[in-house]
């Protein structure tokens, strides 16, 4: 492991961080205002108003992670220059998990006062400081006397960061095991920066101070340790006249044991001596006081335990906190970052607990489910969820407390948050904005399929669509019930309900193409593809969700059969929509015609174009071939050639569309332009049409697997209803998308 992590820092370049431009450097009018003399408006604006930093600089999204390296976890006192991977490390969570900018300071100095004063002579640099292994006493001191001189943010980690987590997990544990927070009798081994910390973060959360005690390396914080000189000003805070004793005594008839301490230092005799299903909180690194499976089997009852390992369930891990708790707090300008928002961030981090877990998670922690439980109290570290759940929760309570100096509307907050973790999310906000304004009814066809089941509970919780449950009644209820989903699914069950006039809508549609109606009622009852589509047909659904459990093709057989393409249109198309950071593509057909020709190729291109305005994005049309412009003519040149004439010619078009042209020419500007002053476009293409299913499936993807691109999709375009098919595999999130989509489609029909 240590091989792997020195290849890992040394490979060039070194380290993990590197500055990049958010601006554009290509050409000398770039680096003029980059530079001198652009940066003297600027300058000026910020010399007349400093807040006017915010707007004109990075200071609102950069975040100083400062140490000394004097209390390193694990390693210890190693020094400043010794602390730096460490720091440069938290500046990759930083970024990671919540998009925040960080410089990282390594300080030799060893004083408090001289470290304050550096410190604060930095504060015209940030939005924000992240103390960082600092230790005991000195970190305390360091702490209040920056928050006192500074009016940004200043939060020591160590302390807050393993307080926050903790405290959300015992919000959830007090809640399983049936305990009251001021009931609660809570001992904690250890009595160092962390660990008072955490005591006081808990007194906020509702624990009675007077049920705390403490015991370090010398025993049970008392107040005659205390009078005696033992203990420093900040640990004699939860003193306790108590008698002497040792951590076993402390631990005997406790609720809850927290460890910040060492590891190996609890017994099962220990743990058997604590209260009815016990609490345990064994944080130590990289060894828990006790060990998960020590723990659990010294007890007959219920055991809720934690440790700071990811290797078992409930990993109390600072990655929850701080990225999410900086991110409210520099998007508000917050000077500080308070008790309220501290206590907001705990509480946001046990609700989302309580919520259905994504696919995506569950597949990170090796596919096991995951349930709001003993063994899941806290989210998981790699839970994307958590930003859109503490960092509005952290902006609100800086907003009602009044340590915000700008206010803002959270849900509003929501939809920017979504964008800084990918184009995709930004875009599928606008579509789920729109169908909530609207719910429609959606026959999901695969109705018994637990992945399904969780999908339309998300969609009945957000309100984006009105979910409709085509399968077994009693097995969908009872998915539902195990999965603990506080939902009433709607249901049609093919097999018990009378459905005879299914029958005879599926055998007017489809007698003469050789079904006879007995061969109707059969497929209506066994095939809930059959029943889905007549029932969108019908009007009794506003759209039609499939495939997910079937090839392709076969899941789109039915609904082509049943409801047919759209009055307008001849043919159907998959297209997906691929997002990058800065750029939205549309690629079809991607699943659905193998040798379209040139009519194919126009009526696609006329569907791709509305699909993208349904996401707000104006269509610039290229048909792709591997010749630009007429340079190589043939037949397989002369189809997109011909489509795009059509288009261009056609006064209905109202947006540029071009072609045959290579695809490197459609999305490279200076390519397109630069070259071909004549094209309609003007600007880089974000309509792709291929000129063959072949050449669509294998771009979309390479441009996915190799081009970093995420995509959304297939979505199913040139129906008469609604209907998308899903790709096998399709996680939860794929679905819920892909039901918005269908959701405004079905309002597009409606209107």
């Amino acid at each position: 492991m240590d091989d792997d992590a020195l290849e890992y820092h040394r490979t060039d370049p070194p380290g993990k961080i590197e500055i990049s431009t958010t601006k554009s450097t290509n050409t000398q009018r770039d680096l003029s205002l980059a530079y001198s003399p652009g940066v003297a408006a600027p300058c000026r604006e910020i010399d007349a108003d400093e807040t006017d930093a915010y707007s004109y600089t990075s200071k609102g999204n950069l975040v100083g992670v400062v140490s000394n390296g004097s209390a390193v976890l694990g390693l210890g006192d190693i020094g400043a220059q010794a602390s730096k991977p460490v720091m440069e490390g938290k500046g990759v969570l930083f970024k990671r998990f919540a998009d925040i900018d960080v410089f990282d300071i390594e300080l030799d100095l060893a004083d408090p006062a001289a470290f304050v004063e550096s410190v604060a002579a930095m504060e015209p640099t940030f939005g924000g400081i992240n103390l960082e292994d600092i230790k005991a006493p000195e970190c305390f001191e360091i702490e209040e006397r920056l928050r006192e001189r500074l009016s940004i943010p200043v939060f020591h980690d160590d302390q807050h960061g393993t307080a926050i987590i903790s405290g959300a997990a015992l919000l959830n544990a007090a809640e399983i095991a049936g305990k009251d927070l001021d009931e609660l009798e809570v001992t904690f081994a250890g009595a160092g920066a962390a660990a008072l910390a955490t005591a006081r973060f808990y007194v906020s959360l509702g624990v009675e101070r007077e049920n705390i005690t403490m015991a370090d390396i010398g025993g049970i914080l008392t107040t005659e340790r205390a009078e005696a000189g033992d203990l420093n000003p900040y640990n004699s805070e939860f003193a306790r006249d108590l008698p002497e004793g040792d951590l076993a005594d402390a631990m005997e008839g406790a609720d809850v044991f927290v460890g910040l301490s060492a590891g190996g230092i609890v017994s099962q005799e220990m743990v058997r001596s604590m209260a009815d299903d016990p609490i345990i909180f064994a944080m130590a690194n990289p060894d828990p006081e006790i060990g998960y499976e020590e723990a659990k089997e010294a007890r007959d009852d219920t055991v809720i335990m934690a440790t700071g390992r990811s290797d078992y369930p409930n990993q109390v891990n600072n990655v929850l906190g701080f990225p999410f708790i900086f991110r409210g707090a520099l998007d508000v300008r917050a000077t500080e970052i308070n008790e309220a928002m501290k206590v907001a961030a705990a509480h946001a981090l046990a609700e989302l607990a309580k919520q259905d877990v994504p696919d995506s998670v569950v597949k990170a922690y090796g596919d096991q489910p995951i349930q709001f439980g003993p063994e899941y109290i806290i989210p998981k570290p790699l839970d994307t969820r958590v930003l859109f759940e503490v960092a509005p929760a952290v902006a609100r309570a800086a907003i009602e407390s009044g340590a915000a100096r700008v206010d803002l509307d959270v849900d509003e907050y929501v939809e920017t948050l979504e964008a800084r973790l990918g184009k995709s999310r930004e875009m599928m906000r606008v579509v789920i904005n729109k169908a909530q304004s609207d719910p429609k009814r959606i026959a999901l066809a695969e109705g018994t399929d637990e992945t399904i089941v969780r999908a339309a509970a998300q969609l009945d919780e957000r309100g984006i669509a009105e979910p409709v449950l085509i399968g077994d009644e009693g097995e969908i209820r009872r998915t539902a019930a195990a999965l603990n989903l506080e939902f009433e699914p709607d249901v049609v069950d093919p097999e018990t309900g009378d459905y005879e006039d299914y029958v005879d809508h599926l055998y007017e549609r489809r007698k003469r193409s050789g079904i006879t109606r007995r061969e109707a009622g059969t497929m209506i009852r066994d095939d809930p593809n059959y029943f889905g589509s007549v029932m969108v047909d019908r009007g009794d659904a506003d759209a039609m969700l499939t495939g997910l459990t079937n090839h392709y093709p076969s899941a789109l057989r039915p609904p082509l059969q049943v409801i047919g393409t759209a009055p307008d249109a001849d043919y159907a198309a998959g297209v997906y929509m691929l997002t990058f950071k800065n750029r939205v593509v549309f690629v079809a057909d991607a699943t659905v015609n193998q040798a379209p020709d040139e009519d194919v190729l126009e009526e696609v291109t006329r569907h791709t174009a509305d699909l993208a305005r349904r996401f707000d994005i104006e269509p610039r049309a290229a048909l792709l071939s591997y010749s630009d412009f007429g340079s190589v003519d043939n037949e397989g040149t002369r189809k997109p050639r011909e489509a795009a004439r059509r288009l261009r010619e056609d006064p209905a078009v109202d947006f540029p569309v071009d072609g045959e042209m290579q695809a490197d020419t459609a999305v490279v500007e200076e390519m397109l332009t630069g070259t071909y002053e004549f094209t309609d476009l003007e600007g880089p293409a974000n309509v792709l049409v291929f000129p063959n299913l072949e050449a669509g499936n294998i771009g979309y993807k390479l441009l996915q697997r190799l081009g970093g691109a995420e995509a959304i999709g297939p979505m199913l375009v040139g129906m008469d209803e609604p209907v998308h098919v899903l790709q096998r595999g399709d996680e939860v999130t794929d679905i819920v998308h892909l039901a918005a989509v269908a959701a405004v489609d079905a309002q597009n029909d409606q209107a």
